[in-house]
């Protein structure tokens, strides 16, 4: 039994279904094994992107995301990913090769430190030093990346362990020289080669997978769900926002909206918590949050911490009874101490609290709800006459009006870019829970083509529409050859404004030089047709109606897309730059 096959069984144990990688002779054995498996091997062209996808199956199932990727470079070139994922909360399992156990140190190939380089962007960083070790090595990484605040975790895999040891033994035999001229040092190499081989898999035909322990998420003491029963049956103007870490238990989605409705609160929601409520619900606001959080008496912050978002707690009034719910602890003290402070996951606190209050049939804050909601029409009715506004291309909020108008009920959109996107945010709405990713707290640009990648293997009958920025494009272009080859039909649409838009609006008025900004609007269209998907420009909004029903089309057909949209300059979002 070689250590591939091990590590391919643990992950078929633990109801992983696919496996993100770039390849490389340090984990193949990894990725054949895991094929014999059953589960699919998707092979990128960059590791972070690998990491990526392993990220947005974990955000969308609640099951750790895992990707394999080489020694070395292939274990560097994942870092960004890896942080982008710790700062989220996402379980994700980063399996990375490692040089042979009796070359490490002597300068082989690809041959670093690599746990000192995880050490400080993983929950937890392990290697084995036999093949036995790998299972319980591997479920312990699999438990502590969902454990507490979920993160990712790293498990080094020396190539000599994973390996058939007859291969092994043969690459250490060629080492050792064997021959009748051998000298006594050259012997005794090859003796102790021979012992070392013999210790690295003894056992491991013997052993028995090991069972994971049950994992329950921490849920709040009844006095703090009183404490905030009773405040919030005494508030006038309360107010709900949810995020991520609400939905850190994928599968308990549903239960939390239903808490959230039987509650009545007003309810902005961010990050995975998008989408949440549907598309349209009566409870769920969308813009000027900050205001409706400076009139607030209450406050509930569900899996939300106090950070550059909220302006670091100043949205919320001083005079407001701030309740926060949060799995890590330094978020829940972080800029703003809270008057009731739940260390619990937040999700389960939602629903508890929800099971406190009476129903009171919708009636309970209807004019502070009804304050809320023409406040949003307002904001409505500025975003529709803004975007009818001409520009020298498409208006980018005409655009995203539009996308808004075609999207089908199933679709899961993803977020990667600046300007264009967050355009996007305030106008194009996910149908549904846990139908919209973007980066979260990191902001990273990049995450496009891996989080489409993985959001299309998990709903493999939903339109993945990709929303990116000409500067954010290129970080994923080539992984069209990536969706051709797998035959993942995504959907992208490029704002193209030949600009690092949200950087140059306030660099060239405060600073008054547009350098390191500017981009061409290259035919981004042409290379994705190159790679093998369908390519569409469009220049003009006229065009954009029929383009954005050709690339559903091309879709449904088992095409990749790429829809290039020149885009006109707008102040929709001056001064909109973050600290």
């Amino acid at each position: 039994m070689n250590g591939g096959a091990l590590v391919a069984q643990v992950l078929e144990r633990h109801g992983v279904r696919f496996l993100f990688t770039l390849c490389g002779g340090h984990i193949s054995p990894i990725l054949v094994e895991s094929k014999r498996r059953n589960i699919r091997v998707v092979d990128t062209r960059h590791e972070a992107t690998a990491v990526f996808a392993a990220d947005a199956v974990a955000r969308l199932t609640g099951i750790p995301g895992v990707a394999a990727v080489t020694a070395g470079p292939g274990v560097t070139n994942a870092v960004t990913a890896l942080e982008n994922a710790k700062l989220a909360q996402s379980p994700l399992v980063l399996l990375g090769g490692a040089t042979a156990t009796v070359l490490k140190g002597r300068g082989a190939l690809q041959d670093i430190d690599q746990l000192s380089l995880m050490a400080p962007l993983c929950k937890w960083v392990g290697t084995a030093s036999r093949a036995r070790e790998l299972p319980d090595k591997l479920t312990e990484a699999l438990y502590v990346a969902q454990e507490g605040v979920p993160g990712p975790v790293f498990l080094e895999c020396p190539v000599d362990l994973l390996y058939d040891a007859e291969v092994v033994r043969s690459w250490y035999e060629a080492r050792s020289k064997p021959g009748k001229k051998a000298s006594i040092g050259e012997q005794v190499q090859a003796a102790y080669l021979r012992w070392h081989t013999r210790w690295l898999f003894s056992g491991s035909d013997d052993v028995k997978l090991p069972t994971a322990p049950a994992r329950e998420p921490v849920l709040p003491g009844g006095g703090e769900v009183r404490r905030t029963a009773e405040h919030l049956a005494r508030a006038q103007r309360p107010v709900l926002v949810v995020g991520s870490q609400a939905l850190t238990e994928a599968a308990e989605a549903g239960e939390l909206a239903h808490a959230i409705e039987h509650l009545g609160v007003p309810v902005y929601l961010t990050g995975m918590g998008r989408g949440l409520l549907g598309a349209n619900h009566a409870l769920q606001m969308r813009h000027e949050r900050r205001k409706a959080l400076r009139e607030a008496d209450l406050v509930i912050l569900a899996g939300v911490p106090a950070d550059f978002r909220l302006d670091y707690g100043a949205q919320i009034s001083r005079q407001a009874f701030l309740v926060a719910a949060n799995r890590s602890l330094d978020e829940l003290y972080k800029n703003r101490r809270p008057q009731v402070a739940v260390h619990a996951d937040p999700g389960r606190f939602i629903r508890l609290l929800s099971q406190a209050m009476p129903a009171t049939g919708g009636t309970r804050w209807e004019a502070w709800r009804e304050q809320l909601h023409d406040r949003d029409g307002a904001r409505e009715e500025e975003i529709a006459r803004m975007a009818e506004h001409p520009t020298e291309a498409v208006n980018p909020l005409a655009l995203c009006r539009e996308i808004e108008r075609v999207l089908d009920n199933d679709s899961v959109l993803v977020a990667d870019g600046g300007d264009f996107v967050a355009t996007a945010s305030y106008v194009v709405r996910p149908r549904g829970p846990l139908r919209w990713l973007d980066p979260g707290a990191f902001g990273t640009l990049g995450v496009g083509a891996g989080f489409a990648l993985g959001a299309k293997l998990v709903h493999p009958n939903a339109e993945v529409w990709v929303l990116w920025g000409d500067g954010s494009l290129g970080y994923g272009l080539a992984e069209y050859d990536t969706f051709v080859r797998h035959g993942l039909p995504v959907i992208g649409v490029v704002g193209n404004d030949a600009c690092w838009m949200q950087i140059a609006r306030e660099q060239v008025e405060i600073l008054h030089d547009d350098v390191g900004c500017t981009l061409r609007r290259s035919d981004y269209h042409v290379a994705a047709e190159g790679l093998g998907a369908a390519g569409l420009l469009v220049k003009s909004f006229a065009e954009v109606p029929a383009a954005l029903q050709r690339a559903k089309e091309l879709s449904r057909q088992g095409r990749p897309v790429l829809m290039n949209v020149h885009l006109g300059a707008t102040d929709f979002r001056k001064g909109s730059i973050s600290m």
